[in-house]
């Protein structure tokens, strides 16, 4: 069988292929998911902008030179500018904020709270100028979905679910407008053709950034290497490493396969997230967190498979950051 790939080609559906991409695919959904413990386990004794800082330039670094090496083009200077805005708003405004937040929020209930960012990419791409007005389905999906978010975030003590830590939960909400802002943005930017470059440079520059907030916000003074556990350095080495692979998968799943079937990993990652959590570092899953978690998925899925037959925003991309130039599926 022969198909047609998202840059184009033709590409046969060999046995190798075909076991390539379910690795692809149990890449971004193990992975990604794992992240959000690797970030909270990490920030326990790592300040978190500088954690966030170091993980990006590392494996801005990596992306940048693995594209070089595959010959890509010399980015211009406007490439500089656009990246850079665009690793501001996704690395520093969504990931750096998700890292702060996560020293008092677990990390199952971050990736549940994440789950947001494809509601906020309809919003923000239907309310600038010509923007896209959703479907009846997808408007259903973001009420849906702000309703789950909300009884989630509730101030009551429901179900045996303890009191989220509310300025941990408006960082996180800020983050998800950050990453859909972000993601809504790099699609009409003037960007690098060569993915990998472009990648490179996003989390290049947004961890300079994050190193910079890191420094401003005292966090170089208050450090003490000493009480930096190994649990915390193995986590941001597992975060540059294994975190660059699921990212390295996800851009190839995008050119060898459906864009709206990678882009289910938006709500395969929570429930990761939730298991792992509870497993590791025994977060608690009350019922109630169980039934948000249920509204909230639901209404990914609505938004994302209605979405996905028009194909005209880009797949976000929360852990990491989204590809923007190519990449129309969600």
């Amino acid at each position: 069988m022969t198909f047609i790939s998202q840059d184009g080609r033709n590409l046969k559906m060999t046995k190798n292929l075909k076991y390539q991409i379910i690795l692809g695919f149990a890449a971004i959904y193990l992975i990604w998911g794992s992240t959000y413990l690797a970030i909270r386990l990490g920030v326990e004794t790592i300040p978190p902008f500088l954690m966030a800082g170091v993980r990006f330039i590392l494996g801005g670094l990596i992306f940048y030179f693995w594209g070089k090496a595959k010959k890509a083009d010399s980015p211009k200077a406007k490439h500089w500018i656009s990246t850079s805005i665009v690793g501001l708003l996704l690395l520093v405004g969504g990931n750096g904020l998700v890292s702060w937040a996560e020293e008092v929020v677990p990390s199952g209930i971050t990736a549940l709270i994440i789950a947001m960012v494809p509601m906020w990419i309809v919003l923000i791409d239907w309310i600038r100028p010509n923007g896209n007005r959703p479907r009846m389905a997808v408007v259903i999906g973001l009420i849906l979905g702000f309703i789950g978010v909300g009884a989630l975030i509730n101030p009551t003590n429901v179900g045996g679910l303890a009191e989220i830590d509310h300025f941990g939960a408006m960082l996180l909400i800020l983050a998800t407008i950050f990453w859909a802002s972000g993601s809504v943005y790099s699609k009409y930017a003037d960007m690098p053709k060569s993915q990998f470059v472009s990648a490179g440079m996003q989390m290049f520059s947004g961890g300079i950034i994050l190193i910079i907030l890191s420094m401003l916000t005292g966090e170089f003074s208050d450090l003490q290497i000493q009480d930096v556990t190994s649990v915390s350095i193995l986590s941001l080495i597992y975060l540059i490493t294994f975190g660059s692979v699921g990212y390295g998968a996800y851009i190839w799943l995008l050119k060898v396969t459906d864009p709206s079937k990678v882009a289910t990993y938006a709500y395969v990652n929570p429930v990761i997230a939730l298991i792992l959590g509870n497993l590791i570092a025994m977060e608690p899953i009350s019922s109630w967190t169980i039934v948000c978690s249920i509204v909230i998925l639901a209404a990914v899925i609505i938004i994302i498979t209605s979405r996905s037959k028009r194909a005209d925003i880009p797949v976000a991309c929360p852990e990491v950051n989204p590809q923007p130039n190519n990449t129309n599926a969600a």
